[in-house]
């Protein structure tokens, strides 16, 4: 799994989703599992989680999930729904599931739920997928 370790390490040098806590849980080809804690500095002023912290959670599942076979993959499209309120103290887990795969595009649903299992968010992303020659180029 050559790949996924190398993921691994881009991960870590990930600034933005990384400020935020995010997490890998799990890493598989076509699948992962994130989570981050809902902190103060994370609500809106309703008092409740902020639609971009959720959002940049599910994010993070999809760029993983679609970057996990080498290829270098980025989102075209995503959708979020937004189902329940995050509460400050609570664990977010962001699970990504590869649904369909091309040679230039996949597939994927995420489920933000929150530690009671709770789904928080329901999104949809579709990526485009590009050689792996093209990792170093712009």
């Amino acid at each position: 799994m050559e790949e996924l370790e190398a993921l691994r390490a881009k991960y870590a040098a990930d600034n933005f989703p990384r400020s935020l806590g995010i997490e890998i849980l799990e890493l598989a080809p076509g699948y992962a599992r994130v989570a981050m804690c809902l902190t103060e500095k994370m609500v809106n002023f309703h008092g409740i989680g902020h639609g971009g912290a959720i959002f940049t959670l599910a994010d993070t599942a999809l760029g993983l999930a679609s970057n996990s076979h080498g290829n270098p993959a980025v989102a075209l499209t995503v959708t979020i729904n937004y189902l329940r309120p995050g509460r400050v103290g609570t664990l977010l887990m962001a699970e990504a599931r590869e649904e369909h795969l091309t040679k230039r595009t996949g597939f994927y649903r995420i489920t933000v739920t929150d530690s009671d299992g709770v789904t928080v968010a329901v999104v949809h992303g579709t990526v485009y997928r590009r050689d792996k020659e093209a990792l170093s180029a712009p």
